[in-house]
């Protein structure tokens, strides 16, 4: 007989939540490994990546007014160098809940309950928050039944500075969820580009950590034309304009070198280029020279 699924019951998300998890789910799922060596390192070194099983599609969840979901992140591994079978959940949480160490204890023990493994349990907090729980309790005055603790990553409160020098895809994507100042926001996207370069990612990862970053760090028109003028200066300028992202942005970044050029071939004025894809002249007439 086939396993009943998990019911476990929380308040329906809106869609944007939904989004936000199914995005985080992609994202970790694809580069679970560097996840955990970039944010749990602990967790990292100790469990076996060549034994990754995914449960997802085995576990439910009931929502209360609305339909049933999938647990976004649960996979089943070993330790590393045994044969102990456990399970790692990992729950994304865009928005503050209070009662959400209690929402997780409720993940855990039918989890525990259908499978009978240990579980890793983490949060992944994506919110501007001072809200820190990490463990749930039940007790009395008389009598403490239980502690149930849970691993935390605080995306808010990390320095994005402090991983630009990494080669962590996952850690890239989600610069655009960690800590940054206003000001900084086209320092933040032109790191995120230069990174992806130094991967040996192939053309759909690329994508996807483009398309995450893009979703939670979206640029206006003058910030844009910034970070053009900026990245033309960069050594690796010529990898950035070959990344593989949406159309829209093509149209901002490798169609308006690709439009300098072609305009350059036309013999145009390069007053007028400079008019037309708001590039610095000086830069135009570097494209030109290398023509």
């Amino acid at each position: 007989m086939a396993a009943m699924p998990v019911l476990i019951k929380e308040k329906p998300p809106e869609s944007t939540h939904t989004k936000h998890d199914q995005l985080y789910k992609e994202l970790i799922n694809t580069f679970l490994k560097e996840f955990l060596e970039a944010f749990f390192p602990d967790v990292y070194k100790n469990i076996n990546f060549h034994r990754i099983k995914p449960l997802s599609e085995e576990v439910y969840t009931n929502l209360l007014d609305g339909a049933a979901r999938r647990l976004d992140i649960v996979m089943e591994t070993t330790l590393k160098d045994t044969d102990v079978v456990i399970i790692v959940h990992i729950e994304p949480q865009s928005y503050r809940q209070s009662d959400f160490n209690e929402r997780m204890y409720h993940y855990f023990s039918p989890l525990y309950n259908k499978y009978q493994k240990p579980i890793i349990p983490i949060a992944v907090f994506s919110y501007d928050d001072k809200w820190e729980e990490k463990q749930y309790t039940m007790g009395f005055p008389f009598f403490h039944v239980l502690t149930f603790n849970y691993m935390t990553l605080h995306l808010r409160k990390k320095n994005w500075r402090d991983y630009i020098r990494s080669d962590n895809p996952a850690a890239a994507a989600l610069l655009s969820q960690m800590d940054y100042d206003e000001n900084e926001r086209v320092q933040v996207k032109k790191e995120f580009l230069r990174m992806i370069t130094q991967m040996e990612l192939n053309p759909a990862k690329q994508r996807l950590l483009y398309g995450f970053f893009e979703t939670y760090l979206k640029l206006t028109k003058e910030e844009e034309e910034q970070l053009m003028d900026e990245v033309n200066k960069l050594p690796e300028a010529d990898k950035i304009f070959e990344i593989p992202i949406s159309y829209e942005e093509k149209g901002k970044v490798i169609g308006k070198k690709e439009v300098v050029i072609e305009m350059l071939k036309e013999e145009l004025d390069l007053h007028l280029i400079a008019k037309v894809t708001h590039l610095d002249i000086e830069e135009i007439k570097k494209m030109k020279q290398q023509l």
